[in-house]
């Protein structure tokens, strides 16, 4: 069905050209509107270079599909065959728990595939949409405009130049520049009160990442199974646990080791030691070790916490926060993705209904309202998947590993989860509004 197309064309500057920022501009340009993306970065191959795995699961794959990138998909995704949890020491099968009904059950498959060929896929896609993409674009402030009759909106970029719109949208992830202006006040005389800002607290964690060549793993013959036989595999332990999953069209295999802060920061760019990795993870499962030992480099990423933000739109609703700007979650249930190509088809759907710029403070709201209790909760369930997965040794691990054996996620839970379809929701929004 082709996107409802705006009855007002406004114009959208989006701050971030990450997953968030350029599905926003193309759900946004797609019905109709103007939109810049500025991105600090210098290039697409700085911005998404380093990669990293993530999982599309259906509520995500169907706002993608419907973008026509379901090509795209089958093409660069795998689709595992299970989830697999295994003692970390052992590498005994605690619970392994099929896939292979997800597409069946939800609608879509449930893919793995790495993240910069998703941003590269939607870069192209936001182009032939129309969008402007600006690389190299650092942001000095962000102004927007107090109300209708005032001033547009602008963004002031190192060096002095303005960008006007009628709309900011801050994509611009966990150390978002845009939500310090998420004030009444003027962007160039002052910031955020520090006292207002979202409250954070580092978790004691850090995570290695990697991706090795799967055929690497397929020339020893005790790991060519993790490839041959796709899964989502977790090894979890005392304080520590790894997750590894096959990618590029199972051309690559990811893999992702939670452990404790040896005082790294909170970078996707952050290079960490193999060599320490691989010591971290002594004693673990003999097929774990041999893994590790065909990783070169690995990012070592601080995992910092976050409360939901109370507030993801200026009052005057001309700036609208989404994806980790507003909502940052730890990486243990593999949905902060998801949850920003969701807002990203939420925002567009709704703008799509505006009639004039008098429906631009209530499309802002009517946003926070439709995503932030569905956000938290996926903040909330990575919070409590951390400690779920770490247990010490004891009969706590014991009762979580029977647990684990039946089930790994509550049939309630996967559907609240994987059934989710943002524009039914927006329909839904706006079938109460017109009552």
């Amino acid at each position: 069905m082709p996107p409802q197309t705006s009855q007002a064309s406004f114009k959208f500057v989006v701050i971030g050209a990450g997953i968030a920022g350029l599905s926003a501009a193309i759900q946004l340009t797609r019905t109709g509107h103007q939109v810049t993306v500025l991105e600090a970065s210098a290039s697409p191959e700085l911005h998404h270079g380093a990669g990293a795995g993530i999982q599309i699961t259906p509520n995500a794959g169907r706002v993608l599909t419907r973008l026509s990138l379901g090509p795209f998909l089958k093409e660069y995704g795998v689709c595992p065959k299970a989830i697999v949890l295994r003692n970390y020491r052992t590498g005994d099968v605690i619970g392994k728990h099929s896939m292979e009904l997800i597409e069946s059950d939800h609608g879509l498959p449930f893919y793995t595939l790495r993240a910069s060929h998703l941003a590269q896929r939607l870069l192209e896609l936001a182009t032939q949409h129309g969008a402007t993409i600006r690389f190299g674009a650092v942001i000095e402030s962000v102004s927007p405009a107090p109300d209708l009759n005032g001033p547009s909106s602008f963004v002031t970029l190192l060096g002095g130049e303005e960008v006007h719109g009628d709309v900011i949208i801050g994509a611009d992830g966990i150390h978002s520049i845009t939500r310090r202006f998420m004030t009444t006040r003027s962007a160039e005389s002052e910031q955020l009160d520090s006292d207002q800002a979202p409250d954070e607290w580092e978790t004691g964690e850090a995570a290695y990442r990697a991706v090795i060549p799967a055929s690497a793993l397929l020339s020893e013959p005790t790991l060519a199974s993790f490839v041959q036989t796709p899964e989502v595999t977790c090894w979890i332990g005392p304080g520590k646990h790894a997750v590894g999953y096959c990618i590029t069209g199972g051309q690559e295999y990811n893999i992702v080791l939670a452990h404790p802060d040896k005082g790294s920061r909170e970078s996707w760019i952050l290079k960490g030691s193999a060599d320490i990795m691989r010591a971290d993870f002594d004693g673990w499962d003999p097929c774990l070790a041999k893994i590790l030992k065909f990783i070169q480099f690995t990012y070592d990423w601080k995992l910092v916490d976050r409360k939901p933000l109370k507030e993801w739109f200026h009052p005057s609703g001309h700036l609208i926060l989404i994806g980790d700007a507003c909502h940052p979650m730890l990486p243990h249930r593999a949905q902060g993705a998801a949850m920003a190509i969701e807002d990203a088809a939420v925002l567009g759907g709704l703008f799509a209904g505006a009639k004039s710029k008098d429906d631009i403070a209530g499309c802002a709201a009517a946003f926070q309202d439709l995503r932030s209790s569905r956000c938290a909760k996926a903040q909330q369930d990575s919070r409590k998947s951390r400690g779920f997965f770490q247990l010490p040794d004891g009969p706590h691990q014991v009762a979580r590993d029977e647990r684990l054996r039946d089930s790994f996620m509550s049939d309630e839970d996967r559907r609240q989860t994987f059934d989710y379809d943002a524009d039914l929701e927006v329909d839904s929004w706006r079938a109460r509004a017109n009552k």
